[in-house]
């Protein structure tokens, strides 16, 4: 054939920070070398890879023979390397000055390890909007894939997506090539046959034409059942004998090549959109249902095929509406980017300037943000890492800044974006952040020694995906599917353990119960709840001393039918790894008590592990941390996790009830449905009766020791020093 159609296969390689090392040496083993292997075997072919910053990294320390290999075949021009942000990052998450320096970054690398000519990129999960196109192109970018999703909303019929578009922003130009969807679906899950029957329906249409595969590389092999298709029986060889064997009018080609081979077929502007999918997971649970009861009663009419090109979902950045956390956790994140970029405009330079901005990149990696056909955002050792690179990043900006041994400090802004100021109160040892809204409740505390937040919890909320849970559908047909058409239970009767809350799961949020609430009531949420304090909001007001700060927050409310004030405070010196919290209760009932409870959650101290427990006032052993505790006139309880190296130590002056139970979720990952330990619910409660003065107070340490992962530590840095 003198005009053949070019096929490009672009595959994408990820592994989020903080995933499990087994996880990816499981991911390697089954789909990053296979794949090499396989498509060395054909030497005709060539292929456009993208591999994240995150996973090339952990390659490279732990198989760099596989990154040898990948130097290789981009020497002998087999393998094209994208470039792409360094930790993978969306890039409508993060400021324009950290997308053009992440994507700089990785392309150094790339270049300077592999020898690769890095000019095309990765878009993180394909969420783009259009004022990203001069970021990139200043960044050296000069061309990308998006889905061809993206283009039928741009208003594009199917006959025009073959072939590159340019596109342009603030006079930057950059060509961008539709992905397949078509393609994206039948790879690796039809039979080879039905790509080169599709492709050849191209090519009888569409002479000359360029044609888009990308997506993940883990579909070839990590994804559920996939391994045993694409290798053991062979699908991904016959794939490649397919394409070989129709080399006559097929050529497979790269993204590099295409743009020289076939110029651009056109102009366009595309609206802010991803593939269709994510588009899907970010709407409202209730909205997704109807989406889907709508394109359910639509799919066999015949103008679905016409109608379903203006049909998209919502918005990406959404998902911080939908999941509190991930605003949280960017609202983080945007405080320490803000600070490095302060400081090098001050003029900072060196190694820990290079070492903070590195490990803020490494806190900006997309997959804890978010959450769809992926556990995303309900993993949480996800969750954790951020907050460690986070955290990481502001203690070398300490140090950047000449902070000295003891400091403290409070600071008041808008931390969160929520339209009212937060106080950040942090000293050496310790960072909390406390909100006025919400209940007046603090929503983050940084254990700075081991850089973990004790705060990186998770509120139950309806999930769309929680109607097949609770309809009992359990197993699959047999078949290999893509991971968007399962329904998988990794446990059992994940029907009964759904639950929501309606507040947040943090700390220092005021209940008043009912009188004869139990741990079974509470554990349930079915405790009545008769104040108005938790949802309310709190003046805050900041009372500081050299080496002591207060953080005082005050609110009129009711509780039990009667006005009740509430005033507690907040209290950090320089130094010191404790919050004295002080709780006084003014205009109480003198005709009956109320049931006053103070609810804390923490994060990071999983179950199911016997070196993960509680512990009493005598520091006795009352079970592991997934369990549920009632404890009665106590004053102490504490929870120990010896792996992670913390001891956490919540003291009362005056005696009382305390609950403790885990908090947990039913959410949806690739391997299907299953139950995630979020964190671990401690409330102290007492029937309150007040002094003459109609008031009630109460004192509470929550001392927090890290010894253990210190000591860890030192020994780690002795070896290591020899």
């Amino acid at each position: 054939m003198t005009n053949p159609i070019r096929l490009a296969l672009v595959l994408h390689n990820h592994q989020p920070i903080g995933n499990f090392d087994h996880v990816v040496e499981q991911a390697y083993q089954d789909s990053y070398l296979p794949f090499l292997d396989v498509f060395c075997r054909f030497e005709s072919l060539k292929i456009s890879l993208h591999t994240s910053g995150s996973l090339m990294q952990w390659l490279d320390a732990h198989h760099s023979e596989y990154v040898d290999r990948l130097a290789e075949l981009v020497t002998a021009g087999r393998i094209e390397i994208l470039g792409g942000a360094y930790y993978e990052p969306i890039l409508a998450m993060i400021p324009s000055r950290d997308r053009i320096g992440q994507i700089r970054g990785y392309s150094r690398w790339l270049e300077d390890r592999l020898g690769a000519t890095v000019r095309g990129m990765w878009i993180p999960e394909r969420v783009w909007e259009q004022a990203f196109t001069s970021d990139l192109a200043t960044a050296g970018i000069r061309y990308t894939v998006l889905d061809d999703f993206h283009f039928k909303n741009a208003g594009l019929a199917e006959s025009e997506l073959y072939g590159g578009f340019l596109t342009e922003d603030d006079g930057h130009l950059l060509t961008i090539y539709p992905g397949s969807e078509p393609l994206r679906y039948a790879i690796p899950f039809a039979d080879p046959q039905k790509t080169i029957d599709h492709l050849a329906g191209v090519a009888e249409q569409h002479p000359g034409a360029v044609v888009v595969f990308g997506d993940d590389g883990e579909k070839f092999g990590t994804w559920p059942e996939t391994k045993k298709h694409v290798y053991t029986d062979g699908w991904l060889e016959r794939f490649f004998d397919a394409l070989v064997a129709n080399g006559d009018w097929l050529k497979v080609t790269t993204l590099a090549e295409a743009p020289e081979e076939v110029p651009p077929v056109g102009k366009i502007f595309l609206p802010d959109g991803s593939y269709r999918e994510m588009t899907e997971w970010v709407l409202p649970p209730e909205r997704l249902a109807e989406y889907e009861r709508v394109r359910h009663d639509m799919e066999h009419d015949p103008r679905w095929e016409t109608l379903q090109q203006f049909v998209r979902g919502g918005f990406w950045r959404n998902f911080r509406v939908r999941y509190t956390e991930a605003n949280e956790m960017y609202a983080r994140m945007m405080m320490v980017s803000r600070r490095l970029a302060a400081a090098v405009e001050a003029g900072a330079l060196g190694d820990l300037v290079d070492e903070a901005r590195a490990e803020l990149y490494r806190g900006q990696c997309n997959c804890s943000y978010w959450h769809g056909a992926f556990g995303g955002i309900y993993l949480p050792h996800l969750r954790n890492a951020v907050y460690r690179h986070l955290i990481s990043a502001e203690r070398l900006l300490d140090r950047i800044g000449g902070r000295p041994q003891r400091w403290i400090e409070a600071t008041v802004d808008d931390y969160n974006f929520d339209g009212r100021p937060e106080v950040h109160l942090a000293n050496d040892k310790l960072a909390a952040l406390i909100t006025s809204g919400g209940g007046g409740h603090l929503y983050e505390l940084d254990v700075r020694s081991i850089c973990h937040n004790l705060l990186a919890t998770l509120m139950r909320r309806p999930e769309a995906y929680h109607r097949k849970v609770l309809a009992g559908n359990q197993g699959s047909n047999g078949d290999v599917s893509s991971i968007h058409d399962r329904v998988i239970f990794k446990q059992k009767d994940l029907d009964k353990r759904i639950q929501y809350d309606d507040h947040p799961r943090k700390s220092l949020l005021d209940h008043f119960f009912s009188p004869d609430a139990t741990l079974e009531s509470v554990v349930s949420g079915t405790a009545a709840e008769e104040g108005d304090f938790l949802d309310g909001i709190y003046e805050t007001h900041v009372r500081r001393n050299p080496d002591r700060i207060q953080v005082q927050l005050i609110r009129q409310g009711s509780a039990g039918g009667a006005p009740v004030r509430i005033t507690k405070g907040v209290t950090l010196d320089a130094g010191s790894s404790t919050l004295e919290i002080a709780y006084q209760l003014d205009n109480l009932p003198t005709d009956h008590p109320l049931h006053f409870g103070v609810e804390f959650n923490f994060a990071g101290l999983p179950s199911g592990a016997n070196d993960r427990f509680f512990y009493d006032l005598h520091r006795k052993g009352l079970g592991q941390l997934g369990t549920q505790q009632d404890l009665r006139d106590a004053q102490v309880l504490g929870l120990v996790d010896e792996w992670l190296g913390i001891d956490v130590a919540l003291k009362m002056s005056r005696p009382g009830g305390i609950w403790a139970f885990p908090i947990e979720t039913v959410s949806q990952s690739e391997g299907g449905f299953e139950l995630v330990h979020q964190s671990v619910a401690v409330i102290p409660h007492w029937l309150v009766e007040p002094d003459a003065n109609g008031s009630w107070t109460v004192t509470m340490h929550l001392a927090i020791d890290t010894k253990a992962a210190e000591n860890h530590l030192h020994d780690k840095a002795a070896v290591a020093a020899g």
